[in-house]
């Protein structure tokens, strides 16, 4: 999920200065700067925490009926930096479905179930359809890229993702000329723990949105697996969005329907703070959210300080569908 706070507009610092044990307790965290109300504090969906450790053991990962992980790597997408570690990614996760607590979700995720499992493709498109994921993922060019990923809080990891680009769907769906965007919804039944306590100010279920062009960009993938294995559910499995050049609250996940629209969707975080969290979301270390500066990132895991660069380092795939901008 994409973060909210609570106005006063106070600045985060270049250098994390709370200590961690703090952070990763929320009510002491938000206690300590002084913030108040229940949409305080939020971290983003498929973004880290600061440092992790790698002690736990991994959870196990899901069985795959489709066998098509682990995939063969695409050489084309490489990394300027080592991949996270596995379990520094499968234990700390920002999914508000399950808890907001991002060192809780994987195990209250841990029994969600992900199959069977559909998605529907539906709107402005000649052959609207229903798919069983697995059977989908039997049909696709299945393929592994390293892709770096990066937090809108300037979190920042790297990882080996699963999956098909997006333009691979839809054009079995075959989109119709007028299609403008691409809107996408996430599950919302059964509703969590998390789903409940949260209602009264999050727009269940989570939605968001890329423009037609964002959509069939070769970055763009459905995502299925991670670390050469089926996505497991903190990651937001069986089935979730990667674009790689914008910050990670654009990266829904457990998808259940994906929708073609003339005109703009809402987007949640978009809807629930317009003033800090636009439509397009690009990473851009130029650009200051209100609150604190987008310059450099942290990479989890290890704490190590990079230079946050302009479409997070996919400016040859991008750049042309902004303009100049």
């Amino acid at each position: 999920m994409s973060p909210i706070i609570v106005p006063p507009r106070w600045k985060i610092p270049e250098r994390e200065a709370t200590p961690e044990s703090v952070y990763l307790r929320r009510r002491e965290f938000l206690k300590a700067l002084g913030l108040g109300g229940a949409a305080a504090g939020l971290f983003l969906a498929g973004c880290g925490p600061g440092d992790g450790s790698g002690a736990e053991k991994l959870p196990p990962s899901p069985i795959d009926p489709t066998g098509r992980t682990p995939a063969r790597r695409n050489p084309r997408y490489t990394l300027d930096r080592p991949l996270t570690e596995e379990v520094v990614a499968a234990r700390y996760n920002n999914f508000y479905e399950f808890s907001t607590q991002k060192e809780k979700v994987a195990t209250l995720a841990k029994g969600f179930r992900m199959r069977p499992w559909t998605l529907e493709v539906t709107g402005l498109v000649s052959k609207p359809a229903r798919f069983d994921v697995d059977d989908l993922v039997r049909k696709m060019p299945i393929e592994e890229r390293l892709y770096r990923h990066r937090c809108v809080e300037a979190w920042a990891m790297a990882v080996p993702w699963t999956g098909f680009p997006l333009s691979a769907l839809l054009k079995r769906v075959e989109p119709r000329a007028e299609a403008r965007f691409v809107r996408f919804v996430s599950f919302d039944k059964p509703r969590t723990e998390g789903m409940k306590e949260t209602a009264s100010w999050i727009p269940w279920p989570y939605h968001e949105g890329l423009t037609i062009e964002e959509a069939t960009c070769d970055l763009t993938l459905l995502v299925t697996g991670i670390y050469g294995h089926p996505l497991p559910p903190q990651h937001g499995g069986p089935i979730r969005l990667v674009t790689p050049w914008k910050y990670g609250y654009k990266s829904a996940k457990s998808i259940v329907r994906i929708e073609l629209a003339a005109t703009r969707p809402p987007t949640l975080w978009n809807q629930v703070a317009p003033d800090e969290y636009d439509f397009f979301a690009n990473v851009n270390p130029a650009k200051p959210h209100p609150r604190w500066s987008q310059a450099t990132e942290r990479m989890i895991g290890t704490g190590e300080q990079r230079p946050t660069r302009l479409y997070n380092g996919y400016a040859e795939f991008v750049a042309g569908l902004y303009g100049k901008g």
